[in-house]
């Protein structure tokens, strides 16, 4: 069931689907806020449809610092009760995902002159750790300059007092976001990738669903909807001019620049939460034998769709890089790869882009449309939780009655383990099983830890095709991995393969150099793809390494030498 209702395959079958019962909700906007949302509706017994204008998680669910975290700094706002909720969300994530989900020790060196000092470092993180509910093998503990530079040689020595040391929960946001999706569909929900909302239906004044274009084919097809929720990130307010009703609270986007630097040129052995000089915090933070450094904060009015890199960001975060470890000496040239996204927050007069709330916020419009702006991707699910909660109560007036939310015990796709700690003993069950097919060990584990308990549908693939894989010059795991993208994953373009659902792009480049020719020749058979096509599939593909790995000229804003030792 979920393969036929979740593959590139099913395109037509799902429009049509789409196109034909009212629905109770249709949801735009495919990253986590509305991933969370349908599965929360469809798990109360709704029935909900979602649709997204590029691939699922392509926005900002994919541009993040990849952490669900508790948001320490946010202390430093006195947003008490935003730490306290989303700190107690990490472990729901990380419970219902732990194979996408991976708790990590973070040190945050005290500097002489530094945001924090030792006090406030130590009382910070112990109400950080009281608020989030931390386990007691978690919590903080304190260091000094000895024990700091003991763990993580590479730390600055001059000011350095000391350290604290913390758990943080690194995931893969695009792929929590669509084992999210996954686990929607598989109770009984509907998404489409690739499927832009172009226009409201009414009716008595009512939003009553949309019409929507799929971006392939430019056909047009109307879902309609009891309800309908506006999740669309950076874009809400976009849909909200469309409903003629963008106004009091606006959107005020920044954007986020990272970083990627392969691991032997930076060994950074720890997660480590840094001050820079002019007052900002940042996160190196290491990853698949890389290192990755972010985020920038500047105010943003480009491109929602492609955001870049550009040179001042750059120079900045290796700038931040080689204040606080000096000894790295980082340059332009060790930078492998890079990502920027756009922060859809709510717009506060007078206030810089890092002091921006990242509270979330629901609009309703006269005609009754959602809208849900703001947030952050730990929150996901109370944000989740809040707008279906409104949805429930409205569809309740016309006698309806629904569940309440349970999505804190729902686990996503691929993380039926039965309990975290269950992981690692089915992850070595499944590496042996990988090594016996012929992988190596270490590309076996690879694939156990990432797609978890659905790994035995991933082998079974690789199992049974090794003589389509010989004959598109594939090696068997990379064959395994796109014909599971394509058929349980709604994978459409080569993109989709090798920057959501893998993340090649940005953390193993080299390796989607090696295998690119081959995947787009598999896909353009597999899809039936024109000449045309295929052509116009390689030519995007060509243009996001571009966007990863060269810098756009345009200056952010940001002066010349901001950081620098």
């Amino acid at each position: 069931m979920a393969e036929v209702r979740f593959s590139t395959m099913a395109r037509s079958a799902i429009k049509a689907e789409m196109a034909g019962e009212p629905f109770d909700l249709l949801i735009i906007g495919g990253g986590i806020t509305g991933a969370g949302i349908l599965l929360d509706a469809t798990a109360r017994g709704m029935k909900a449809a979602l649709v997204e204008m590029q691939d699922f998680a392509a926005g900002t669910s994919n541009r993040s610092t990849k952490l669900v975290h508790g948001g320490l700094r946010y202390l430093k706002q006195f947003e008490v009760g935003l730490v306290a909720e989303v700190g107690k969300e990490r472990a729901i994530v990380y419970e219902n995902g732990p194979h996408i989900t991976t708790p990590v020790w973070m040190l945050l060196p005290i500097i002489e002159g530094g945001t924090y000092g030792w006090l406030a470092t130590s009382v910070g993180i112990y109400v950080y750790d009281k608020l989030a509910g931390v386990k007691r093998s978690e919590r903080r503990k304190m260091l000094t300059a000895e024990q700091a530079l003991a763990i993580e040689p590479l730390l600055r020595r001059d000011g350095l007092k000391g350290a604290g040391y913390y758990v943080e929960y690194r995931t893969d946001d695009a792929r929590l976001t669509l084992e999210i999706l996954k686990k929607a569909v598989e109770m009984g929900g509907i998404a489409l990738n690739y499927a832009k909302a172009t226009g409201f239906l009414y009716h008595e004044g009512r939003v009553a669903g949309a019409e929507i274009e799929d971006v392939f084919t430019g056909e047009t097809f109307v879902v309609r909807a009891k309800k309908v929720v506006n999740a669309t990130g950076p874009w809400v307010d976009e849909l909200r001019e469309k409903d003629g009703s963008k106004s009091g609270k606006t959107l005020h986007h920044t954007k986020g620049v990272h970083i990627v630097v392969d691991g032997k040129r930076f060994p950074l052995r720890n997660s480590v939460y840094f001050d820079v000089p002019d007052g900002r915090m940042v996160f190196a933070i290491p990853r698949d034998c890389k290192t990755y450094i972010g985020t920038t904060d500047t105010d943003y009015h480009g491109d929602l769709v492609h955001p870049r890199m550009t040179q001042a960001d750059r120079d900045y975060l290796i700038d931040c890089v080689n204040f606080m470890f000096p000894n790295v000496k980082l340059t332009a040239e060790d930078i492998e790869s890079s990502w920027a996204g756009v922060r859809p927050l709510i717009h506060e007069e007078g206030k810089d882009p890092s002091e921006i709330s990242r509270k979330d916020e629901v609009f309703v419009s006269p005609s009754g449309l959602l809208t849900i702006a703001g947030g952050k991707l730990t929150g996901y699910r109370k944000m989740a939780e809040k707008v279906v909660d409104m949805v429930a109560r409205d569809l309740g007036e016309a006698g309806r009655s629904f569940k309440p939310c349970n999505t804190d015990k729902i686990p996503y796709s691929g993380g039926d383990f039965g309990g975290s700690d269950k992981m690692p003993a089915f992850v070595e069950d499944r590496a042996q099983r990988g090594v016996k097919l012929g992988l190596a060990e270490e590309d076996a584990r690879r694939l156990a830890r990432r797609y978890g308990t659905n790994v035995d549908v991933v082998f079974n693939l690789l199992a049974s095709g090794r003589d389509r894989a010989e004959a598109y010059g594939l090696r068997p795991d990379v064959y395994a991995e796109l014909a599971y993208g394509l058929r349980h994953e709604m994978v459409a373009t080569p993109s989709d393969f090798f920057i959501r659902r893998t993340g090649a792009l940005y953390f193993d480049i080299d390796w989607v150099k090696e295998n690119q020719d081959a995947v787009i020749r598999y896909m353009a058979a597999a899809c039936g793809w024109s000449d045309e096509d295929t052509e116009r599939h390689a030519r995007e593909l060509q243009a996001r390494v571009m966007e990863a790995t060269v810098v756009e000229e345009a200056d952010t804003g940001l002066p010349a030498g901001i950081v620098g030792a």
